[in-house]
């Protein structure tokens, strides 16, 4: 069965789990969308691997991985989506080291967080896509190409509550307040705060 490429659409909280995000991936060459139900934790972990702004001043858990990874030479060359029970995705991460390749189980969340940290590639299959896809409409496939440039990936993390309005704030006063929450390892508000640095740029 041939594999299908996926590439990371978003993240957003989940309006069905409490305290849960929905990763959504999208099919490279298709218009249907896959989403995934995941925790804050590892959102975070996606989310600050995709923004290269934002830098935790101590490193993450897939962070960790990634530098053991490469001081002892091995390297994620794919994740591949490989099975759907009940719900629940079943992921695999294809590595190799010195020429060997293994095949190592793993959460579908972790997997996507060290695939953005070792550049891998995302695959699925045609069957996972059929149960668990879902086809994006056109008019909202026009509007995301007209709203994000191309190989750009736009993250948004949200919480259940209200925003809080930070149109009333200075540029100088939003990088403050965006250093504080990198500092402190808040890294919702720290998304948050970015956007509204990048409306204003």
């Amino acid at each position: 069965m041939s594999l299908i490429k996926l590439t990371i659409k978003g993240i957003s909280y989940s309006q069905t789990q409490s305290g849960a995000y929905a990763l959504v991936l999208s099919e490279v060459d298709g218009t249907r969308t896959l989403p995934i139900i995941i925790g804050a934790f590892e959102a975070q972990s996606i989310a600050i691997a995709l923004e290269k702004e934002i830098r935790p001043p101590r490193p993450l858990t897939h962070d960790l991985f990634k530098t053991f990874s490469d001081r002892f030479l091995i390297k994620i060359k794919q994740v591949v989506i490989h099975k759907l029970v009940d719900g629940v995705f079943f992921s695999s991460l294809i590595c190799e080291r010195e020429g060997i390749e293994e095949i190592i189980d793993t959460r579908t969340s972790d997997a996507i967080a060290l695939a953005v940290r070792f550049n891998a590639p995302i695959y699925t299959y045609e069957n996972i896509l059929d149960k668990a896809g879902i086809y994006l409409k056109i008019e909202e496939e026009s509007s995301i190409k007209e709203e994000v440039e191309p190989e750009e990936i736009e993250v948004e993390i949200e919480e259940k509550s209200t925003k809080k309005d930070y149109t009333r704030l200075s540029l100088k006063e939003l990088h403050i307040k965006l250093n504080e929450a990198v500092a402190t390892e808040n890294y919702e508000l720290a998304a948050r705060l970015r956007d509204e640095i990048d409306r204003r740029s």
